[in-house]
């Protein structure tokens, strides 16, 4: 069950967006009392309530807006407990002030906004004894292993417990909420305000990620990266999961570099049959693979894991991908061993993107030129690949058949913004551009205006995701449910 956080200023803004809750399916909502700015009529709020409630005044030190004094406070949770409501929140430190009575069930809480304790146990211990129907302790992630134990916690626990990890690093628990055991788990309902760092929007609870329907034999899997939070893997995994009515859950995993041995030493543990990998784990993450494919040595870097028994293998799906579309667009022999020896290639960057690229061109025997702001790291890819290397105000002096921008200029909010002038396109040229948010970049507009062939991102982005699909379901993927929900996710419209 999800329990979605209700907090506004006004009585009747509260008790009309409750009836709206309860009109979209939400079987439980949080009445933050705390938020309403005048004195507080507890009866017009759940006399004619149309559902469940949680009652919560929060105090300021509990991360709460709770102005009046802590005497009103615990009368109106006591009047609340005597008006019958289901659920009370009641801090662990006032709960010996507060009697049971009646129905009501007492939530016995305690946050932490700085860090996770490290005596949790001796915590939850000390709370459950106080009268608790359901304990809930929610912390700030500042490692991934308080996430581990959050998680523990709650799965070894005798009474109903929901233990959060607050922070874009916590998602997970509120994601495996009901996996691990808790009687519910939190979200909002507001696009502009979040009660909590971390939470999710009760649609996304439930359309993207399926709360209520992951269980013990849910796969999971997820995106290893630092930060996650505004990328559309785990939206487009999801989609093709519920769509081919697979049992599984791909989820935001955001782990600081440093964290990444922690990360790797519970996976397992956690659940995770695999991974999808962002910076700045690409290069590191290939010491914790039993094997690897040739593309990954060669790179030095992968971008996806597979966990199978005691494998874990690594894989680049980059590289697969961008090749398969530059030899879509160039028509190449699939039996030719060095079908681009005649040709030539501008690449733009000096990214993890823009290795995977430079070594499947470089393998089918293409020249390449790397125009970057970063001449450290280009001058390493050139070493590694032969590869001419110059530096970013010289891009447009070289003539190609190919050029590929494998760098973020033109990637939204930065639409107005091309990496390669209008003018210095032919077209003779291809022009692969691999940012997919907008498809319709600012380069591939210029590129289309004069006739150019042109790869855009969202090409890239299938086939990278089709890539994944397969490795970590076995089943081929569903293309086309792939790149309609980018497309969709990604339409300037819809954003709008």
């Amino acid at each position: 069950m999800i329990c979605v956080s209700l907090g506004r200023a006004r009585h009747a803004r509260m008790i009309a967006e409750h009836k709206h809750l309860v009109e979209q399916g939400v079987k439980l909502v949080e009445l933050r009392l705390d938020y309403i700015g005048r004195a507080v009529n507890l009866k017009r709020l759940i006399d004619d309530r149309p559902g469940p409630v949680v009652i919560t005044a929060r105090r300021r030190d509990d991360g709460g807006r709770w102005l009046k004094s802590e005497e009103e406070r615990t009368m109106v949770l006591r009047s609340a407990i005597a008006s019958g409501v289901e659920y009370v929140d009641i801090e662990s430190d006032i709960a010996d002030q507060i009697p049971r009575y009646g129905n009501t069930k007492r939530i016995i809480s305690f946050h932490d906004f700085d860090g996770t304790p490290e005596n949790l146990e001796d915590l939850h211990a000390a709370m459950a004894a106080a009268d608790a129907d359901i304990v809930k302790i929610a912390t700030m992630a500042n490692t991934f292993s308080d996430n581990v134990r959050m998680m523990d916690l709650a799965r070894q626990s005798s009474v109903p417990t929901i233990a959060i990890c607050m922070g874009e690093m916590g998602m997970l628990t509120r994601i495996l909420a009901h996996r691990v055991g808790a009687p519910f788990t939190y979200a909002t309902f507001s696009t502009d305000k979040k009660i909590a760092p971390g939470q999710l929007h009760f649609k996304e609870m439930q359309d993207v990620y399926r709360y209520d329907q992951i269980n013990d034999d849910t796969q999971l899997f997820g995106l290893l990266g630092d930060p996650v939070g505004e990328s559309f893997d785990p939206l487009v995994h999801n989609k093709a999961f519920a769509g081919e009515g697979h049992n599984a859950c791909f989820l935001p995993l955001r782990v600081p570099e440093d964290d990444l041995h922690i990360f790797m030493d519970h996976a397992r543990e956690i659940g995770i049959n695999g991974l999808s990998i962002d910076p700045p784990h690409q290069g590191r993450s290939i010491d914790y693979c039993t094997q690897a494919e040739a593309a990954v040595a060669g790179i030095g870097e992968l971008n996806t894991m597979a966990f199978d028994d005691e494998r874990a293998v690594g894989y680049n799906t980059d590289y697969r991908a961008a090749m398969d579309c530059i030899s879509e667009v160039f028509e190449l022999h699939a039996d030719a061993e060095k079908p681009m020896q005649s040709m030539s290639a501008t690449v733009l960057g000096s990214g993890s993107l823009a290795k995977a690229i430079v070594w499947g061109l470089r393998s089918k025997g293409c020249n390449v030129t790397i125009a970057t702001k970063d001449m450290e790291q280009g001058n390493e890819i050139g070493l590694a690949h032969g590869c001419r290397v110059v530096e970013w105000e010289m891009r447009h002096d070289f003539r190609a058949n190919l050029l590929v921008n494998a760098t973020e200029i033109g990637m939204h909010p930065d639409v107005d913004n091309s990496p390669f002038n209008a003018d210095k396109l032919n077209e003779l040229m291809v022009v692969f551009d691999t940012v997919y948010y907008p498809e319709q970049t600012l380069l591939i507009k210029h590129a289309k205006n004069i006739k150019c062939r042109v790869i855009t991102g969202i090409d890239m982005y299938v086939r990278k995701m089709g890539y994944q699909y397969k490795l970590f379901t076995g089943k081929q993927a569903p293309l086309d449910v792939i790149r309609k929900t980018i497309k969709d996710a990604t339409n300037p419209v819809q954003l709008n």
